[in-house]
């Protein structure tokens, strides 16, 4: 299917119109998908509903796609994707969101994104997953079961075997929040235990 929007292939595809063949409203495709907009998003995954008037993508199965010029979404279950509110969904294994600044990887990734300054950025972000949540940065790579990002705070939250790696140093805590823009840190946990922070030399 080819259209002003966009160009469609995939195995079986069923189209839905509104006033004729040339207004299309919601596609849905199965087997094989390429999805390519002419915006600069690219989808690719085993079953795409794409709702072209609320700007929605759905997209089921192993190996699930989406890129745009801003983010790229991966998973080996679903991910969802709302252009005009900036909510996204991404569900089940190997599931992972990563822009120019940071990789997400966990089970379970929601958020929004909003355009600042003609540009797209996540905004908000919480993070599950039963074994392992991973978020690297430039600067760190941090391990968590979950975990929350806030733009406008400039803030991130881990929650539970809190595990940070940066530099020369290594963090262990139950609980950190992290200020992205001086990169400052508070950790703490349970009473039973113990903050551990492990500081390597530096050959200088």
């Amino acid at each position: 299917i080819n259209s002003d929007n966009f160009t469609l292939n995939a195995e079986k595809v069923k189209a839905y119109f509104d006033k004729d063949l040339y207004d299309i409203i919601n596609i849905f495709s199965q087997g094989s998908v390429i999805l390519e907009s002419k915006n600069g998003t690219k989808v690719l995954g085993n079953e795409v509903e794409y709702n072209v008037k609320k700007e929605e993508i759905k997209i089921k199965g192993k190996k699930s796609f989406l890129q745009n010029n801003e983010f790229t979404m991966a998973s080996d279950e679903s991910i969802y994707l709302n252009n005009l509110t900036g909510e996204f969904e991404l569900y089940g294994p190997n599931s992972k969101l990563i822009t120019a600044d940071i990789k997400i990887t966990g089970e379970s990734i929601k958020g929004k994104y909003s355009d600042f300054d003609g540009i797209k950025e996540v905004e908000k972000l919480d993070v599950e997953d039963k074994k392992e949540v991973n978020i690297i940065t430039e600067t760190s790579n941090m391990f968590a079961k979950k975990a929350k990002y806030n733009k406008q705070e400039n803030l991130i939250e881990l929650f539970e075997n809190v595990i940070i790696n940066r530099e020369n140093e290594s963090i262990t805590g139950d609980y950190a929040k992290i200020n992205t823009l001086d990169e400052s840190y508070f950790v703490k946990t349970n009473d039973s235990k113990r903050v551990k922070v492990i500081l390597e030399k530096k050959d200088e």
